[in-house]
């Protein structure tokens, strides 16, 4: 089974700039960018192409509440769609208006995005997807095929305490459409991510629990990196280097 392993520029931090080179370098060939705009589709297309990357997904910035949410996720689909990407990631949460309003307007959000076959996936934030109790509820309440769960181990962790990350997959498993790579040494709202294999996540069972079920991807790196450390851009190749060398040391990527 081939995986789709894709990595975000952003894990560069602050040598964001020099990812697509640096990834092309490293022999990964998928990215997960923010949608462009209608009129940037084009230039982002030909700036990854440059360096043989693709979008294995994109990123949706706008929060459910903003009156234009629904025109922003009809461009982000549109661009979703001109890419070949297959997901759009976004992280919402609640405001005052609570939870059923935001459902509704994800729905809706979700039947734009079937037009075009494509899913959008919620992170694994508070306050709706941020461990599997609540992700269940978040899905029942919007009840649509097109939006799913994007799976960040790591976060599972950071927001809850005394929980297992497989354990928590397991339980919402047939909602998962996207992972993030991500580890942690599993504190509690611990900013401590370092290099996937460094920490205490079961890439393992997490792998076998998606991939049993067909799930082959996105599964796109996030390196949030260690508090108070200040890598160069060295370093930070060599631990997205060491992440890769994890993966396909067990076997889930080529």
């Amino acid at each position: 089974m081939t995986n789709l392993i894709s990595c975000r520029p952003e894990s560069y931090g602050r040598y964001a700039d020099r990812a697509f080179e640096a990834l092309q370098q490293l022999g990964v060939r998928w990215v997960e960018i923010p949608a462009p705009a209608p009129d940037k589709i084009d230039e982002a297309r030909e700036k990854m192409h440059r360096f043989g990357l693709d979008a294995a997904s994109v990123t949706l910035g706008a929060k459910g509440q903003q009156p234009d949410f629904l025109d922003r996720v009809r461009d982000a689909v549109n661009a979703a769609a001109a890419l070949g990407a297959k997901v759009i990631f976004t992280s919402q949460h609640t405001d005052e208006s609570g939870k059923q309003p935001l459902f509704a307007r994800l729905k809706q959000a979700g039947e734009i995005a079937a037009g075009k076959d494509i899913v959008i996936a919620l992170e694994t934030h508070p306050d709706l997807c941020n461990n599997a109790t609540v992700a269940l509820e978040t899905m029942n309440g919007i009840d649509h095929p097109n939006v799913r769960i994007n799976f960040d181990p790591a976060n599972i962790h950071y927001y809850n305490q005394d929980v297992d990350a497989v354990n928590e997959l397991r339980q919402i498993a047939p909602y998962v459409r996207a992972v993030h790579l991500k580890d942690t040494n599993g504190g509690f709202h611990a900013h401590h991510f370092p290099a996937i294999g460094d920490g205490v996540v079961d890439w393992k069972g997490i792998f076998s629990i998606v991939n049993a079920r067909g799930m082959t991807g996105p599964f796109t790196l996030e390196m949030e990196g260690i508090a108070g450390e200040d890598l160069s851009f060295e370093q930070t190749q060599a631990r997205i280097q060491r992440s890769l060398d994890f993966l396909r040391s067990l076997g889930v990527m080529e």
